[in-house]
């Protein structure tokens, strides 16, 4: 097995001290740019890698950011993972990432496995982690950004999207086709997010005039194409169909798209649908879904680069007061909807 290249090891090749090899590795400005490239150049023909442990124990820095999220089976967390990577990877930070899977005492063990592991910043995704939880890892000094939260407990550092105006945006598009009986597929354990898109959908329906009936507002246990299913088996059955169906996310689209199919239901023919978040599989279903683009990579961008300037504060310096970071999407319009019929 080759012996790992150490710094007294490229000190010897390059005919200095090993404190100039480590500085010049660090950029240091007590070392001659001249010196610190040629010290660089040998360290990197030498094929020298750093310790992570040895860095850690002299920074007290992991150089690890913690990320919690719901489940890994939703696409739409993918692509806030990219936004996230992308920041950490420019800074020379690695992820740690668990999914919380709604799991009281599976939260409880990635918490702790985040502490142990001495992850430098927790950043937490849709997930309502517990008032219990984060206080430990505040307790330890680590600092918590929040994607989305869900939860009643309110964070000084968060990031969000604006669900009200998206929400606003889909049940307009439906409106300007003509629509007027419109139902809302929610999931029931997305907590604030469900909310606030069901307060945009009753926003834009008061402005017209238009009625929201309390049979036509569907609340199912999740977020899945299986409770999307069921919820169109429940407005199927009602004594008035709605004409179109605004559905919580994609992934629950997907599964009324496959409900209204089996019922032998034209889209958009006799009832359009839309969905939410703009995951990939949303322009591969048939029809094509209308849905709305959430950023969702901005979102991933701002939380790491949010979590990553806690962490650069001078030692000196207090934390900054409560920042709360609203982002905007857009509506996009595909073969899922058109005016009502007749």
């Amino acid at each position: 097995m080759a012996v790992a290249t150490t710094i007294k090891d490229i000190a010897k090749q390059a005919g200095v001290a090993h404190t100039t090899v480590s500085r010049a590795l660090r950029g240091s400005p007590l070392i001659s740019p001249e010196t610190s490239e040629r010290v660089r150049q040998i360290a990197a023909e030498m094929g020298y890698q750093p310790s992570a442990a040895a860095r850690t124990l002299k920074t007290n820095r992991s150089q690890a950011l913690g990320v919690i999220i719901r489940n890994v089976e939703d696409p739409f967390f993918s692509e806030i993972l990219q936004g996230i990577e992308e920041v950490a990877q420019a800074s020379s930070y690695s992820l740690f990432m668990a999914a919380s899977q709604r799991d009281h005492k599976q939260e409880q063990a990635i918490v702790q496995a985040m502490v142990e592991r001495r992850v430098d910043g927790v950043i937490i995704c849709s997930t309502p982690v517990s008032s219990e939880q984060s206080r430990q890892l505040t307790s330890f000094g680590v600092p918590i950004v929040v994607v989305n939260n869900q939860s009643a407990e309110e964070y000084r550092y968060s990031i969000y999207h604006d669900d009200v105006d998206g929400s606003c945006q889909v049940t307009r598009h439906l409106i300007e086709l003509g629509h007027r009986n419109i139902a809302y597929l929610g999931n029931a354990n997305a907590g604030r997010s469900t909310l606030d898109r069901l307060a945009g959908i009753q926003q834009e329906l008061d402005a017209a005039g238009i009625p929201l009936p309390e049979a036509y507002i569907h609340q199912v246990p999740g977020g899945g194409p299986e409770d999307g299913l069921s919820g169109s088996n429940y407005l199927l059955e009602l004594p008035k169909r709605p004409s179109a169906i605004i559905c919580y996310n994609d992934m629950m689209a997907i599964g009324v798209l496959k409900g209204l199919q089996q019922a032998g239901i034209q889209v958009p023919g006799e009832i359009s649908v839309t969905g939410f978040d703009n995951i990939i599989f949303s322009a591969y279903t048939n029809p094509p879904l209308t849905t709305f683009d959430q950023p969702k990579r901005a979102i991933g961008v701002q939380a790491a680069q949010l979590v990553l300037g806690l962490l650069n504060l001078p030692t000196d310096e207090e934390a900054p007061g409560p920042k709360i970071q609203m982002l905007k999407g857009s509506l996009l319009v595909r073969a899922s909807t058109a005016r009502p019929a007749g």
